[in-house]
């Protein structure tokens, strides 16, 4: 088989397994956002596959240039769906879309009028650290929400499908932006389409590993309030390691400390993370521990909120003194929970009187 066959079929592989996944998806998960970013950035994957080439020194193909240009803008729908991943209560805006598509027309400009007119190393430059900044906004979303996690059995998938993604597309915007104007070979491109047929497999193999309602809640639901019933079943180890940290949680208030976290709770109830971890998933129902923390401050906000002895503290006092660390994630926390905002909360409280 030539060099170019063996590519070839690298690239036709890739966008096989890709199209695959991104139907899989939206079989099952249609109506989740993560899902659906993930579908959009599989089908963006797939553009890339049939159309990336580390050589860049001839005239792109003018059928081509809607192919990279997506390819392209694939590096935004990645960020997102990263934030959407690790972040169940993440929601679209405009100005996502405005971002993906200035990415979208630059790239294209680059094809069809930057790189001609003899600009090359210009333009493959820029749109290459337009992806690698991309990247780092990815993996520093993971690196900032991971720990928060409290379904065990996604985490490692998604750390590795998003390193996986990054390393493959950090590596491949290095090498575009080193061979920018210059002859790289048929060698270069069919172990590029190798990698990249290695990478997308190695993703769709991860993400089916893990069962579907773990990656992608298939409904979004209020999270639990911070009363609970625990099964009959449960095991007395369990329910005593339960039962102090709701002691650690209403007693000592433990939520209201700056900068808690699993780890410092977990050293607090001398246990390792992993076992906090599921304990707070699959016996209380939490998913996210943030979450978990947000529920409990916002029970403390709710009680002064309609207390009349503090009708006039200011909602920020109330929000710092539960722990919030400003007006803005409390406000948002707030009203995901309760349906208001906490001036309608407190208002609808001294009305009820």
């Amino acid at each position: 088989m030539t060099l170019a066959a063996t590519e070839l079929a690298f690239r036709a592989a890739s966008v096989a397994l890709l199209l695959m996944l991104a139907a899989s998806l939206v079989s099952d998960f249609r109506n989740v956002l993560a899902a659906r970013l993930a579908t959009a950035f599989a089908l963006g994957s797939a553009a890339h596959a049939a159309s990336y080439s580390v050589d860049v020194t001839s005239p792109i193909p003018l059928l081509h240039a809607p192919l990279i240009a997506l390819s392209t803008g694939d590096i935004v729908v990645f960020w997102l769906f990263t934030r959407s991943l690790f972040d169940d209560e993440f929601r679209l805006r405009w100005w996502h879309g405005c971002i993906w598509a200035l990415v979208v027309a630059f790239s294209f400009a680059g094809c069809v009028w930057i790189a001609p007119s003899g600009h090359v190393r210009f333009s493959v430059t820029v749109v290459n650290l337009i992806v690698l900044g991309f990247i780092a906004l990815a993996v520093g979303q993971m690196i900032a929400s991971w720990p928060a996690d409290l379904v065990e059995r996604r985490r490692s998938a998604r750390v590795f499908v998003v390193c996986a993604v990054a390393l493959y597309g950090g590596l491949n915007a290095v090498l575009q932006i080193a061979a920018a104007g210059y002859h790289v070979g048929a060698v270069a491109e069919t172990v590029n389409a190798g990698a990249l047929t290695c990478t997308v497999a190695a993703i769709v193999y991860a993400m089916m590993r893990v069962d579907g309602a773990d990656l992608f809640p298939a409904t979004v639901e209020p999270e639990p309030s911070v009363v609970f019933s625990q099964p009959a079943t449960e095991d007395a180890a369990d329910q005593k390691l339960i039962d102090a940290l709701m002691r650690l949680m209403a007693d000592e208030r433990i939520y209201r400390h700056e900068n808690i976290t699993i780890g410092v709770l977990a050293g607090r109830l001398k246990i390792p993370e992993y076992r906090l971890r599921r304990l707070i998933n699959q016996r209380l129902g939490y998913r996210n521990f943030n979450v978990f923390l947000n529920n409990h401050r916002i029970e403390e906000a709710k009680a002064a909120l309609a207390d009349p002895a503090q009708a006039e503290v200011p909602v920020i006092t109330i929000a710092m003194d539960a722990g919030f660390q400003s007006l803005g994630p409390f406000n948002r926390a707030f009203k995901a929970v309760t349906g208001v905002t906490p001036t309608e909360y407190r208002r609808l409280k001294v009305n009820a009187v």
